[in-house]
């Protein structure tokens, strides 16, 4: 802290930049985890845990049927490595977020706006912890077992394509932390309602999304655009027909979908703040 302190106080001409300001951050609240190495160590190995039990749950599935909506294991493995890969990035980096609700009902985020540092630089990395990092053990062994698995006959569209599921599916869910964060502007009880979107959109993403049913898979692509995390892109690389139908474009959607909910995100945090009116409002 005190170090965070001298170098705010050094930076009071000279505000710093969201990127700056989120670093300084991340590596002030890692130094204060890092002080109790066991517990660190613990806590992320439980969280590996707590992943791979949705892992075992998929593959237990697998033991009683031979596809899933027309999906092998592999192919549904790469479903669920491709999404939990990009969403445990986004519960890494941008999940401090959701504890935006308690950092307004404790006055903390009036603290957040007198610092010469960005108000969303500061919620994103609001504390931050290494343990998450055991979120994306099983992602990674998952998702490199499915493409040396996987009969895909590659090209380097593909290639392309495979990668950017990752990183466009990692900006998605970046937005939906941001997004769900400013409902804590108006509602600071609603988290468990926040949640149903982020967590809800990183289950609904790890199967094919056609076993969720017509409406609720089209809800998911032009209400909620989760589709474009992993499904729409997926098709192509997998090589499926979209079974509910819509125009093959869309599988290479996701940077302009990820691009709009940047905007989006980017829009609904700065008429929140605008719009904060303190403790209380």
């Amino acid at each position: 802290m005190a170090e965070l302190s001298s170098r705010i106080g050094r930076a009071a001409d000279r505000p710093l930049s969201g990127p700056a300001a989120y670093l300084l951050f991340v590596r002030m609240w890692s130094k204060s985890a890092s002080q109790y190495r066991v517990s660190l160590l613990l806590t992320g190995f439980a969280q590996m845990l707590t992943t791979s039990l949705d892992l075992v749950a998929l593959i237990v599935i697998y033991t009683q049927v031979q596809t899933l909506a027309g999906f092998t294991l592999p192919e549904t493995l790469y479903l669920y490595g491709t999404t939990r890969l990009a969403f445990g990035a986004s519960d890494l980096l941008a999940s401090g977020v959701e504890t935006l609700a308690n950092t307004i009902r404790l006055g903390n985020f009036d603290l957040m706006l007198i610092r010469p540092a960005g108000s969303l630089a500061q919620a994103l990395a609001d504390q931050f912890t290494p343990k998450r990092f055991g979120k994306l053990v099983a992602p990674l062994a998952t998702l490199g077992w499915a493409l040396t698995t996987l009969s895909v006959q590659w090209t380097v569209l593909k290639a392309l394509v495979c990668i950017g599921t990752v990183v466009c599916g990692f900006v998605i869910y970046c937005t939906l932390w941001v997004l769900t964060g400013c409902i804590s502007f108006i509602a600071v009880d609603a988290q468990e309602m926040a949640n149903t979107f982020t967590y809800g959109s990183e289950f609904a993403t790890e199967y094919p999304l056609q076993i969720f049913g017509r409406p609720l898979g089209l809800a998911l692509t032009f209400v909620l655009p989760v589709a474009f995390v992993t499904w729409q892109p997926s098709l192509y690389v997998l090589g499926h027909a979209d079974p509910l139908g819509l125009p093959g474009f869309l599988r290479f959607a996701s940077p302009v979908v990820a691009a709009i909910m940047s905007g989006l995100a980017a829009l609904a945090w700065r008429v929140c703040v605008r719009h904060y009116r303190s403790t209380g409002s």
